[in-house]
């Protein structure tokens, strides 16, 4: 997690809070409104998306950048190349879009009741395959001071994998004993029950 802050210096990576980035202009919000926009908490703080197609990290950092916050708490979860001693070639997401984005929804208005000065979050979320070294998961949060971003990001992350419907498909490069090329995976804190445990959905031999 990294955090932009322009009122405090911490090891975290800082960025000035005037930059700003092109955005998509399908995203659920439209950055040249920042100077009008009501401070209340509402959809029109969130840039929720959950897509084969994402925002860039850099335009979610840039939809959260306004005036009136100091600072920027940013995640990116970020394929990697190993697991279990095998050698992951990518991953693969499944899930359904709007029950997806609906808890998303849930999420974001469960942390800014939380965390209250937090004004703008943008959480994504990408469908299909993503390579490694590639983001599968984007979350940035903005507030006036440090604390409540960086506290809120890491609620949305736990909160995310807990309950939002999203199932994981890695692909390794050698087959496994069993001649197991791949595995479904759902989240490890998340299942049907309700139990923190990593549940193996099913085994297959397809890329």
């Amino acid at each position: 997690m990294t955090t932009s802050n322009n009122d405090t210096k911490t090891n975290n990576t800082n960025t000035d809070s005037n930059s700003n980035s092109s955005t998509d202009s399908n995203m659920n919000t439209n950055n040249n409104t920042d100077s009008k926009m009501d401070d209340t908490h509402s959809s029109t703080n969130y840039l929720i998306r959950v897509s084969e197609t994402l925002p860039s990290l850099e335009e979610c950092h840039s939809f959260c950048n306004i005036p009136s916050c100091g600072a920027i708490s940013t995640f990116s979860g970020i394929t990697r190349d190993n697991f279990d001693s095998k050698t992951v070639t990518h991953l693969s997401y499944e899930g359904y879009i709007p029950m997806a984005e609906k808890e998303l929804q849930k999420l974001c208005n469960e942390a800014t009741n939380q965390y209250p000065s937090v004004k703008r979050i943008a959480a994504v979320h990408i469908l299909g395959d993503c390579p490694v070294g590639a983001s599968s998961v984007i979350l940035c949060a903005s507030s006036p001071h440090r604390r409540d971003a960086m506290h809120c990001v890491e609620f949305l992350i736990d909160g995310l994998k807990e309950r939002v419907p999203i199932w994981k498909k890695e692909v390794y490069q050698d087959p496994d004993n069993y001649g197991h090329t791949s595995v479904w995976k759902e989240n490890i804190e998340w299942n049907h029950q309700g139990k923190a445990t990593r549940v193996m959905v099913k085994q297959t031999d397809e890329f």
